[in-house]
């Protein structure tokens, strides 16, 4: 490895053609100069300079040499100075996993606010599942989760609710019941359902399933779809009813599909589904607080349409 400091002695030589002028320079001796030199010869292995009593000049080599130092030192002061932005919290990746949030405008705007205010940091957004991003969570491959839920309480993550909203019943178009609200779940014993996998949101289908059993049955899954927006269009062709968050009822299946309020199942409220904020408390990445700040000013806790 060659210091940067030889790199520095060897460019004011190579400007300079002149020993004692580059030592000047440098403020430093002549003697302690030319001897860096011969050292960084020894290390290179080749010659940088044509040494006579009349001139210095630089061997092809040298030349050559000193545009890669050149080149060197320039992309070491991009990197500390990249170093310097992403220590301030101006510069960095940051990774946000999520649900599908398509429909939380609040949430979109929120990130393009948050690109728009930090040009130089690389935002990588990846939509997968609760349970994926419970994963990465702990893995570090994230920096921010927005998930429904925690499958189980993690080391090391903290969690808070970032917004909730009510449970609806997805009804094809046609659905006899199609124009009534708010519906008593307990109508629906006998309907077939569509549901997300159990896999892919423990909590999240836990929950759906607690509300039927509190309405006195158990769904009668007869399909299953992973995508939300998949899982509505299943619905809008005839395969069964859903309960979905409230937030997808603002999509545009509306010629297909109808969104009705349940009733209460119980004398107490029915459960929101929440959408939880998570994030490492060790992950020291100073941009995480910057997005967390700007979620706090822009999303509102409980969702309504159009954010």
């Amino acid at each position: 490895m060659i210091e940067t400091r030889l790199l520095r002695q060897f460019i004011a030589v190579a400007e300079e053609l002149h020993f004692h002028k580059a030592a000047l320079r440098l403020h430093m001796a002549q003697p302690p100069l030319s001897q860096a030199i011969h050292r960084l010869e020894d290390k290179l292995g080749f010659s940088l300079f044509t040494r006579n009593k009349r001139a210095v000049t630089l061997t092809p080599a040298g030349a050559a040499f000193q545009h890669a130092a050149y080149r060197t030192l320039s992309e070491l002061e991009l990197g500390i100075e990249h170093a310097r932005q992403v220590s301030e919290g101006i510069a960095g990746t940051l990774t946000v996993t999520a649900v599908s949030i398509a429909y939380y405008e609040s949430l979109l705007s929120s990130l393009r606010q948050f690109r728009e205010t930090f040009p130089k940091v690389q935002l990588i957004i990846k939509e997968m599942p609760s349970s994926s991003q419970a994963k990465a969570l702990v893995a570090g491959e994230t920096d921010i989760a927005l998930m429904r839920k925690l499958p189980v309480a993690a080391q090391n993550v903290e969690t808070r609710l970032l917004l909730d909203e009510e449970i609806v019943l997805a009804l094809p178009a046609h659905h006899p019941r199609a124009k009534d609200g708010p519906l008593d779940l307990r109508d629906f014993a006998g309907e077939d359902f569509v549901f997300t996998p159990h896999a892919l949101g423990t909590g999240y289908h836990s929950q759906l399933i607690a509300l039927c059993e509190a309405a006195g049955f158990y769904p009668k899954v007869v399909q299953e779809a992973a995508q939300l927006h998949t899982l509505v269009g299943l619905v809008g062709c005839g395969f069964g009813v859903a309960l979905v968050p409230e937030s997808i009822a603002h999509s545009g299946m509306r010629d297909k599909v109808v969104f009705r309020r349940i009733a209460r199942v119980t004398d107490a409220p029915n459960p929101a589904i929440g959408l939880y904020l998570n994030w490492n408390r060790h992950n020291e990445s100073p941009l995480i607080a910057s997005f967390i700040a700007l979620l706090d000013a822009n999303v509102s806790p409980r969702f309504c349409a159009g954010g």
